[in-house]
């Protein structure tokens, strides 16, 4: 249910159905959008708006969806279903192309994948096609549209001979007429021509007479005449009554094609209805996308959640200027069913009401509707709108009599799953009576459970929507200091009409304001003043909050950091004492086995001084050869001292990481000192340096090997050492060191990204990860390909980069690359 009368007139809805009716390819799609209605029924609803959905992916897709043979076949139909008439030749070729349109979309759903577009081929999959009425009308129409010869074996006969007798007739007018121009009869240059449907030649007017035949035309100068020989007059008959047999039989013909289709005739019209419904569902998707329309998530109860919405028409009007909308987010659920919206006049209130009425009344006649992801809408079973004034002559209402009328209705008909929508609450008699009745009724209203928006000046109404519960106050909001309004609505707090503010801009005199100030009084103005003071200091807080959400995520930002650099510092220290551990061990080793190799070389050349010399010789060099390496082991402590110092640095700003650290190495200590020497471990001497590895424990003792040399110790002069657990440390920091292979990311990583077709959203999350990869393999710019269109995509990527840190720069690329199509990303590392 709907009221009043001129509902659609007045929230612009009958213009929203000329916009889409544009986009339909033939009548009967039309007719189907002039069909559309309030629909209850959430099942339906929801089948209506994937099916537009659906088509608007198609639109948006490289697909091309077969619509050019949609043909208004109606009226041909209807006459077939009366026993004797027959199709016309142009009606059966309308038929054809509708019949040809019905097939291709079917093949053109059967050819989707299994999960695509279900909701359509569910459409498609309940129309019957019979192949037997295209083959019979390809038994009688050839490809140009025309009744073939063979359709008939008498047409053919009679076909025949017209064609042999015309062919007779041409070459008789032909000899005739050279036999005149020969006798000077005729003019050198002359040519047979048709008059009437007969042949003749032009004769000179003095000679017409020597021809012989008959006279059909003369020329407007009376010069010369147009003479049908004689010779050919009688075949000229034959021909003529040949063309009658022919036209009988190609009616003949259409008489009994129709006589064969007319049992199929309901399957026809069914087929004819399916294509002006998908022209229905075409429209509406072109109109969607012409608007930015999505699918929005449906409730099975009355109320509603938008986000950021959108007057359609209102977009429409402000796009030819390059102007935006400013979008419109509210909710009506169960405990706040009531908007009660107040603020200065031309502030956007009645734009709002009639957002709210326009929009909810679209996706209940199947179309999507401009709100942005994640909205939602519920379902009502009536909504009744009071806009404008209804005073009316021959009923003697006047403005306040006809909303009192309204009103009356409301009254009577709301309910819990209804929807009111009043513009200017109460106004049209006087104001103290007006708002007394105002409050009144939204008290009852508001009894009634109903769901609605209301705009109202009145302050009694909004000191009732604070203290009430089911009604909530909403302010539209004005610039204090460019005293204009900003068209923004906000929830949860009254708005000033700014009467008095708005009065000293437009110039009227001060002691005429001060003068009305005083006969209002001081309790009202200061709840005006009150309300405006709310309003500024509101948006302060708005602004500190901001900034401090900004603060504290830079701050999370900067402590991760600090986290990882002092993570992969670790990780590197770690390595470098190990890669210093195995190195000294690898060296120790080297020098017992040499200096044992010329102990050995001494003793078997029984001390001989040459061999002693070279021997020792051979040890110095390799004592020099470690000397350098022990300069390596100086390196390594130095960058181990560089990692010290970076982490002390990073400890300082983080000092729960330097306590985790330093306890964790105490922990590591405790360990190492807890480990007990079994075989295999690795030990130290007491007073010595080389390490050893035990081969066998007795008691208190332990078989040692030093190099080469065995030895028996005692388990009190030796000393754990924990090599085989750093070495096993280093191997794991070296495994997680590799989980990350940058040299892999930067061989797969492309720099181009294309979001044409995309969401706002997911347009945004591409791009956002791409910068993500980006900043890991340290590429220097990325290229954004969002096309140009009506530059919304581009907007908004450009509005997000903006508020990237890493990203030092963007802007189009070339001109002769893609210009204002494509965005050039640069980073700042």
């Amino acid at each position: 249910m709907i009221y009043p009368n001129n509902f659609e007139e007045k929230i612009g809805f009958s213009r929203i159905r000329e916009l889409v009716a544009k986009n339909c390819l033939f009548l009967p799609g039309i007719e189907e959008i002039e069909k559309l209605h309030l629909l209850q029924d959430k099942k339906a609803i929801e089948e209506e708006l994937d099916r537009v959905e659906e088509f608007r992916q198609i639109q948006q897709s490289d697909k091309e969806f077969p619509i050019h043979h949609f043909h208004d076949s109606r009226s041909a139909l209807k006459k077939a279903t009366v026993e004797g008439t027959y199709l016309e030749l142009e009606e059966v070729k309308g038929l054809a192309k509708s019949l040809e349109s019905v097939r291709l979309i079917k093949r053109f759903f059967d050819q989707q994948e299994e999960e695509a577009f279900p909701e359509l081929k569910k459409l498609a999959s309940i129309v019957k096609f019979y192949p037997f009425v295209s083959d019979r009308i390809n038994k009688i129409l050839n490809k140009q549209g025309q009744i073939k010869d063979n359709a008939s074996s008498e047409l053919a006969n009679i076909r025949s001979s017209l064609s042999s007798k015309q062919n007779s007739v041409s070459r008789m007018v032909n000899r005739l007429l050279k036999k005149a121009q020969q006798e000077g009869w005729v003019e050198e240059d002359a040519t047979a021509t048709i008059r009437d449907g007969r042949p003749v030649i032009p004769v000179t007017a003095s000679h017409k007479r020597a021809l012989g035949g008959l006279i059909h035309d003369e020329s407007t100068s009376g010069k010369t005449a147009y003479v049908e020989p004689a010779e050919v007059v009688q075949l000229t008959n034959e021909i003529r009554e040949l063309e009658y047999a022919e036209r009988r039989e190609i009616i003949q013909i259409l008489v009994s094609f129709t006589d064969d289709i007319r049992p199929y005739i309901p399957e026809l019209e069914s087929m004819h209805d399916f294509l002006a419904k998908i022209d229905s569902i075409r429209a509406r998707a072109l109109f969607a996308i012409r608007i930015q329309a999505v699918r929005p998530d449906l409730l099975s109860e009355p109320g509603f959640e938008w986000i950021k919405a959108v007057h359609p028409l209102l977009y429409l009007s402000l796009q030819k200027d390059n102007r935006e909308v400013i979008p419109l987010s509210l909710k009506l659920l169960e405990e706040d069913r009531l908007l009660l919206i107040s603020g200065p006049n031309a502030g956007g209130k009645s734009v709002c009401l009639q957002t709210v009425g326009l929009l909810q009344y679209m996706l209940q006649c199947g179309l999507l509707v401009p709100v942005s992801e994640g909205s939602r809408f519920g379902i009502f079973s009536g909504i009744f709108i009071d806009i404008g004034d209804e005073q009316s002559i021959d009923n003697d209402l006047s403005t306040y009599s006809s909303h009192l009328v309204n009103m009356k209705f409301f009254l009577k008909h709301t309910s819990a799953k209804t929807l009111i929508l009043i513009d200017e609450f109460g106004t049209g008699t006087e104001p103290q009576l007006g708002a007394a009745i105002a409050e009144s009724m939204l008290e009852q209203l508001n009894a009634n459970e109903t769901f609605g928006v209301i705009t109202t000046h009145y302050s009694n109404l909004k000191h009732l929507a604070s203290s009430t519960d089911g009604i909530v106050n909403g302010a539209m909001l004005f610039d204090n200091q460019k005293m204009a309004p900003l068209y923004e609505l906000e929830v949860g707090k009254p708005g000033s009409s700014f009467a008095f503010e708005i009065a000293r801009k437009i110039g009227l005199p001060e002691e005429v304001l001060q003068n009305a100030s005083d006969k209002v009084g001081k309790d009202h103005i200061d709840f005006d003043k009150h309300l405006k003071d709310i309003i500024r200091d509101k948006k302060y807080w708005e602004r500190k909050r901001q900034k401090v959400r900004q603060s504290e995520k830079k701050l999370e930002e900067l402590m991760l950091k600090y986290e990882q650099e002092l993570g992969d510092s670790e990780k590197k220290r770690k390595t470098l004492i190990a890669e210093a551990k195995r190195e000294a061990e690898q060296i120790l080793a080297q020098t017992n086995k040499r200096i044992e190799n010329t102990i050995r070389e001494i003793k078997e050349s029984n001390a001989d001084k040459e061999r002693t010399r070279e021997a020792r010789k051979n040890l110095e060099s390799f004592r020099e050869q470690v000397n350098t390496e022990d300069s390596m082991d100086a390196k390594h402590a130095a960058q181990l001292k560089k990692l010290r110092d970076k982490e002390k640095a990073l400890s300082h700003h983080r000092p729960d990481l330097k306590k985790k650290s330093r306890q964790a190495g105490q922990q590591a200590k405790v360990q190492e000192i807890k480990k007990e020497i079994v075989v295999g471990s690795l030990v130290k001497l007491e007073g010595q340096e080389a390490t050893g590895e035990v081969l066998e424990i007795q008691g208190k003792k332990c078989v040692v090997a030093f190099g080469q040399i065995k030895s028996t110790v005692a388990m009190s002069r030796l000393s754990y050492v924990s090599g085989k657990v750093k070495t096993e440390s280093r191997q794991k920091a070296a495994v997680n060191l590799g989980e990350w292979n940058v040299s892999k990311r930067k061989v797969n990583f492309k720099s181009d990204l294309d979001i044409r077709g995309k969401r706002a959203e997911e347009a945004l999350k591409a791009v956002s990860d791409l910068i993500d990869e980006a900043v890991m393999v340290g590429a220097s710019e990325i290229r954004v390909l969002h096309g140009k269109g009506d530059g919304i995509l581009r907007h908004l990527i450009r509005e997000f980069l903006a508020t990237s840190d890493v990203v030092d720069s963007y802007g189009d690329e070339h001109i002769e690359r893609g210009g204002s199509g494509i965005t050039i990303v640069r980073f700042d590392y």
